[in-house]
C-alpha cells in the first residue's frame, strides 16, 4: 500500500471581494429595444475584431499595441467604450491561457496513468492508491493507440502555448456547436441565430471614481434614471444632449439598494452590464463594484465554542454540530438539493440548501467547516476507467459554485468558513465514527460520519476518536475520558492516576461511611453480611 499523502492545515476562507446586484429593465418601448439591440450589435462587432487582433499579437503584446488598438476603437465608439472593450478582451485572453494550461496538465496526467497501466501485466489487480493493469489484451491495445492520440494533442497544445496562441469563441463554444444539433436542442435556425447574436453583443462599461454617478458611459442616477452614451456612428439616435440616450422607465434595485445609492451619490465607481434574456424576452441591468476585503477571524477564534462540519455530496449537504473538544452534539442534519433540470433550477436548489444551512448555524452561533474540494484532476476517464457513473457523479457536483456562494452568503450573516483538506475524510470518518454514533434510534450514514471527521480536522483534532479503555475501566472510577488520543498512541490511552473520592454517584467527595471500601457494602460473603438471616413472619392481626 502506498504512503498517505500529507494533509494540509485548515485555513479561514477569505471573504468576497465584490458585489453584484441585478434588476429588470421594465416597460421598454419598441424604439428603446431597437436602440439597445443596435448598440449591442455594433459594440459586439468591435469587441470581436479587437479579440482577433489580441490573439494575433500573442506573446508580443505590449503597451504600444494596446494603445494602438484602443485608438482604433475610439474612432468608431468613444474612449470609454474602447477602454471597456480592451479590458474585457485582455480578461478573456488571460482566461483562455489559464484554461489552456489546465488542459495541458490534464493531458499529462492522462498520459502518465496510461503509461503506468501499460507497464503492468494484463489482468493485474490494482490497489486503493494506484490502478492495476488493463483487463484484456484488446483493452491494452486500444489504450496504446489512445496514448499516441493524447501525446499528439499534448505536443500541439505545448506548441500553441509556447507561441502564445489561444482559441476563443465569443458567445461560447457550447452555443456555437448547438448550430449542428438543432433537433436535440429543440430549436429552429432562427431561434438559434437570435440566441447566438445576443450572446455576442457587448453592453458593459467599467466605472470610474470621481465621475458623475460613478460611470460616464452607462449612467444610473440615484432616482433610477438610466442613460447610455451612444457610439459615434449611432449618435443620431440620441434623445438627450451630449449624444446620450435616456430610457423612459426608471429602475429600482431591491437588493442592496441603499448601499448602491450611497456609492452613486458619492460618485464612487460602479460597473454596469445590460444583457437580453432571449428565452424570456427580458432586458436586465447588473451593477457591480468592489468592496474592501473583510477582516477575517483568526483560526483560533473561529474554533471557539465548536464548529459545524459539512460534507458535500451530489444531492445533499450532511452537517453535524461539534463542541470544542470534537465531540458530535445533537442529531445530524441533512440539507437536500436536486441537480436535475435547467441551470436556473439547479442554482436555486443550491442557494436554498445553503440558506437553510446558514440559518441553522446562526441559531447555534457557530462557524462552518467545509472541504476544499476540487475535482479538476479526478474527472478524467484515464483515472477511473469504466466507472462512468462515478465520473458523472463528481462532474455534476457544483463544488466551485457552492463554495463561492457559501462564502459570500456567510459573510452577510457574520459566519466564518473554515476550509479543510478533503483527504481521507469519508474513509476515516466511516472507520472511526460511523459505528460509535449509530444507535437503535439513529442510523448514522457514511456522510454523517464524514461531516464529524471534517469538523474534527477543522478544530485541530485527529479524526481518529479516543481509544476505548479496558472493560473494567469503563466507569467513573477513573474519571470522564475527554482527552483526545495522542499522536503515537495505537491501542489505548495511558494509565490514569488514582482520583481520590468516592466511586459512586450517590455521595459526593468525603461523604458516606467507608464509601470506597467494598467490604462495608451489603454483599454476600463479606463481613458486613448478617451471619444468620431469616424473614420474620407477617403479623395477621394487631
Amino acid at each position: 500500500m502506498g504512503e498517505l499523502r500529507e494533509v494540509a492545515a485548515p485555513f479561514v476562507a477569505p471573504g468576497p471581494s465584490g458585489v453584484a446586484i441585478r434588476t429588470r429593465l421594465k416597460g421598454l418601448t419598441p424604439e428603446e429595444d431597437k436602440v439597445l439591440r443596435a448598440v449591442g450589435a455594433h459594440l459586439g462587432a468591435l469587441a470581436s475584431r479587437d479579440l482577433k487582433r489580441r490573439c494575433m499579437d500573442g506573446l508580443e503584446h505590449s503597451t504600444d499595441t494596446w494603445a494602438e488598438r484602443k485608438r482604433a476603437l475610439t474612432e468608431e465608439s468613444s474612449s470609454r467604450w474602447a477602454g471597456s472593450i480592451t479590458k474585457a478582451t485582455h480578461d478573456q485572453w488571460a482566461l483562455s491561457r489559464r484554461a489552456q494550461l489546465a488542459h495541458i496538465r490534464g493531458l499529462e496526467a492522462g498520459i502518465e496513468t496510461i503509461e503506468h497501466r501499460l507497464s503492468l501485466p494484463v489482468g493485474e489487480k490494482g490497489t486503493k492508491r494506484a490502478p492495476g493493469g488493463y483487463r484484456t489484451r484488446q483493452e491494452w491495445f486500444a489504450k496504446t493507440r489512445r496514448l499516441h492520440v493524447l501525446a499528439d494533442r499534448l505536443t500541439a497544445e505545448r506548441a500553441d502555448r509556447e507561441a502564445g496562441r489561444v482559441r476563443v469563441v465569443r458567445g461560447g463554444k457550447k452555443q456555437a456547436r448547438g448550430r449542428h444539433r438543432l433537433e436535440a436542442a429543440q430549436l429552429t435556425e432562427a431561434e438559434w441565430r437570435q440566441r447566438w447574436e445576443a450572446s455576442r453583443w457587448f453592453l458593459q462599461a467599467d466605472g470610474e471614481s470621481g465621475k458623475r454617478f460613478g460611470n460616464e458611459t452607462i449612467r444610473v442616477t440615484p432616482d433610477g434614471e438610466v442613460s447610455i452614451k451612444l457610439p459615434a456612428p449611432l449618435a443620431h439616435l440620441a434623445n438627450s444632449g451630449h449624444g446620450r440616450y435616456v430610457l423612459t422607465q426608471t429602475v429600482v434595485f431591491r437588493y442592496r439598494g441603499e448601499e448602491w445609492a450611497d456609492r452613486v451619490s458619492a460618485n464612487r465607481a460602479v460597473a454596469y452590464r445590460i444583457h437580453l434574456d432571449v428565452e424570456r424576452g427580458r432586458w436586465y441591468l447588473t451593477a457591480s463594484w468592489t468592496i474592501p476585503p473583510a477582516l477575517t477571524v483568526p483560526l483560533s477564534g473561529a474554533r471557539r465554542g465548536g464548529l459545524i462540519g459539512v460534507d458535500t455530496n451530489a444531492d445533499h449537504l450532511a452537517a453535524w454540530r461539534l463542541d470544542e473538544h470534537g465531540n458530535p452534539c445533537g442529531e445530524p442534519r441533512r440539507f437536500s438539493f436536486d441537480l436535475e433540470g435547467p441551470a436556473s433550477y439547479r442554482d436555486a436548489q443550491v442557494r436554498h440548501a445553503l440558506i437553510r444551512l446558514l440559518h441553522w448555524a446562526a441559531r447555534h452561533g457557530l462557524n462552518i467547516a467545509i472541504e476544499d474540494l476540487d475535482f479538476g484532476a479526478e474527472k478524467t476517464r484515464e483515472k477511473h476507467g469504466r466507472r462512468k457513473r462515478f465520473r458523472k457523479l463528481i462532474s455534476g457536483m457544483p463544488v466551485s459554485k457552492l463554495r463561492a456562494r457559501l462564502v459570500s452568503m456567510a459573510a452577510e450573516l457574520g459566519i466564518t468558513i473554515v476550509a479543510v483538506d478533503p483527504a481521507y475524510t469519508s474513509q476515516w470518518g466511516a472507520q472511526h465514527w460511523q459505528k460509535p454514533l449509530t444507535s437503535t434510534k439513529r442510523a448514522t450514514t457514511r456522510h454523517d460520519a464524514a461531516s464529524a471527521a471534517i469538523g474534527r480536522r477543522a478544530l485541530g483534532h485527529r479524526i481518529r476518536r479516543r481509544t476505548t479503555p479496558p472493560r473494567t475501566h469503563q466507569s467513573d472510577g477513573c474519571g470522564h475520558r475527554t482527552a483526545q488520543a495522542g499522536h503515537g498512541t495505537r491501542r489505548r490511552e495511558e494509565s490514569r492516576p488514582r482520583i481520590p473520592g468516592p466511586r459512586t454517584r450517590s455521595d459526593g467527595a468525603g461523604c458516606g461511611v467507608k464509601t470506597a471500601d467494598q467490604r462495608a457494602q451489603h454483599r454476600s460473603g463479606h463481613a458486613a453480611e448478617h451471619g444468620f438471616w431469616q424473614q420474620d413472619s407477617l403479623p395477621l392481626s394487631l
